[in-house]
């Protein structure tokens, strides 16, 4: 095995997500290795100093990428959800491990932080999440994030780390509410991408996005988080990104839907993992588990498995029963 790499700061994925990390990360001021998975890819990536992902961003000098496990003081771990499991055992076993991936996982139910504790007890860590795209990100525009998790000392740490005038982090220590907002944003974006799609108008996605805010908040607050948090950065903030802009992979998804493309089709064309799809029903379960009811993401998730029609989606959403807001 060769030797790990020694950095300041360890981007683990290459992907639009964990590229455009490693390049804010140099902004910050620090070195920073960038693992990829495939060596081809490293290799790729190291000499082009560009990422296919994101055609307009070019690496800086201060990020090495390859395929050698590195070793830092702050590990931002920037994979897909469903292949945080399998990667976190690779990682080095010191350095602040700050999870950047949004979801439930699929048959365990788990969220980020949940699967962390699961591979790697007693080891803190917290998420990165909030209203961004990478393509924004890796081009310096102004944004905003949340690092929540439990330990205040590794919050301020990786505030302290990444914050710049470019990217304003804010801590939260509602870690449940911050990680239940940034998977089901996701859903709520497929949905919202239909209606759009389908030509059902701007009413109808307002109303959408606003009862889809509020299975967040029934979501978080049952599983022990807080609705003030459903309503920040990582809730609406995420939400109102997601729902509205055609970068989102998960609006895009729902908007060919809405036009009549098959998931297989859809599925073809997107290179990149379209989160909200697994998510949906590893949600729905999760949320079945506290005997939450998330009918906009039921119908999500119908939708995706084409197991119902749109028409009669819209149906079982309009034709619930009245009651006070």
């Amino acid at each position: 095995m060769s030797k790990a790499v020694d950095t300041d700061v360890a981007v683990i994925g290459a992907g639009a997500w964990g590229t455009a990390l490693a390049i804010h990360a140099t902004r910050a001021g620090h070195k920073v290795t960038l693992w990829a998975r495939d060596a081809a890819t490293a290799t790729a990536m190291q000499a082009s100093r560009h990422n296919p992902r994101l055609p307009d961003a070019t690496l800086p000098p201060a990020i090495h990428v390859t395929p050698t496990m590195p070793t830092a003081a702050l590990l931002l771990l920037a994979v897909p959800l469903q292949q945080v499991r399998a990667v976190l055992p690779l990682l080095p076993p010191a350095g602040a491990l700050v999870i950047c991936a949004k979801g439930v996982e699929i048959g365990r139910l788990a969220f980020p932080l949940d699967i962390a504790r699961d591979v790697l007890p007693g080891r803190p860590a917290c998420v990165l999440t909030g209203p961004n795209f990478a393509h924004e990100i890796a081009a310096g525009l102004p944004a905003a994030a949340v690092v929540a998790g439990s330990d205040a000392a590794q919050r301020a740490q990786v505030i302290t780390a990444l914050a710049t005038p470019g990217l304003r982090l804010y801590g939260n220590d509602d870690p449940i509410g911050a990680q239940v907002g940034g998977a089901a944003k996701n859903v709520v974006a497929i949905a919202a991408g239909v209606v759009i799609g389908a030509g059902l108008g701007e009413n109808a996605r307002a109303a959408l996005v606003t009862r889809g805010l509020a299975e967040i908040a029934r979501l978080a607050t049952a599983l022990g988080g807080r609705a003030d948090t459903v309503a920040g950065l990582s809730g609406l903030g995420d939400l109102l990104l997601t729902c509205t802009g055609p970068s989102s992979r998960n609006f895009r998804l729902g908007l060919a839907l809405g036009r009549g493309q098959s998931m297989a089709d859809i599925m073809a064309a997107e290179r990149a993992v379209v989160e909200g799809v697994p998510t949906s029903a590893a949600l729905l379960a999760r949320a079945a588990s506290v005997d939450v009811d998330l009918p906009i993401c039921r119908v999500v998730a119908a939708l995706v498995a084409e197991d119902i029609a749109i028409a009669e989606a819209m149906h079982i959403l309009q034709s619930r029963p009245r009651r006070d807001e």
